[in-house]
């Protein structure tokens, strides 16, 4: 036989949660996916800044190192400027001596001889004997004429005996000019 129990029967009750408590949960679950998601974005912006900054430090040490090199070339051109005029200065200053002996030998007129040249600076002191005193004159006279000398100037001439003779002993300076 079937029974049928017609009286109430003591049900649990479901256990519900009111409603706040149910917002408030999936609320807290969005904010949770969205620190989640914000940390993996931040993760992500600093990994690839990280990458940025290690490129862009390599690119530096690259132009640094070619900077570097530019100096070296600059530092090396100037040294090779500096030698290149200190040999041209050479050059043009190796024909002063040349010019000098040939133009006083070559003026030099008979009678008259040479003890001692000396070039301090372009500033140029003869000293030498002579038979006459005219000859001396001569002498000044034909360095005067140079278009190499300037300043030609007889600083001294004195009458000495030299064994039977009577000679002038002088001393002259000049400037030459290039």
């Amino acid at each position: 036989m079937i029974r049928i129990n017609l009286l109430p029967s003591k049900r649990k009750k479901a256990f519900l949660l009111p409603p706040v408590f149910i917002y408030g949960i999936i609320a807290m679950v969005v904010v949770i996916i969205v620190i989640l998601a914000g940390t993996f974005f931040m993760n992500n912006q600093i990994s690839s800044k990280q990458a940025d900054l290690s490129e862009k430090e390599q690119t530096l040490k690259k132009l640094q190192a070619a900077l570097e090199e530019v100096k070296n070339y600059e530092k090396d051109n100037k040294d090779y400027r500096d030698k290149n005029s200190i040999i041209e200065q050479l050059k043009k200053n190796q024909i002063v001596p040349l010019r000098l002996l040939d133009e006083v030998s070559e003026m030099l007129p008979k009678g008259v001889w040479l003890t001692s040249l000396t070039d301090k600076g372009g500033i140029v002191s003869i000293e030498g004997f002579a038979f006459t005193n005219s000859d001396l004159v001569s002498y000044v006279q034909n360095l005067k004429g140079s278009k190499y000398f300037t300043e030609v100037m007889l600083v001294e001439s004195r009458q000495t005996q030299m064994e039977d003779f009577t000679i002038y002993k002088f001393n002259l300076t000049l400037k030459i000019t290039v």
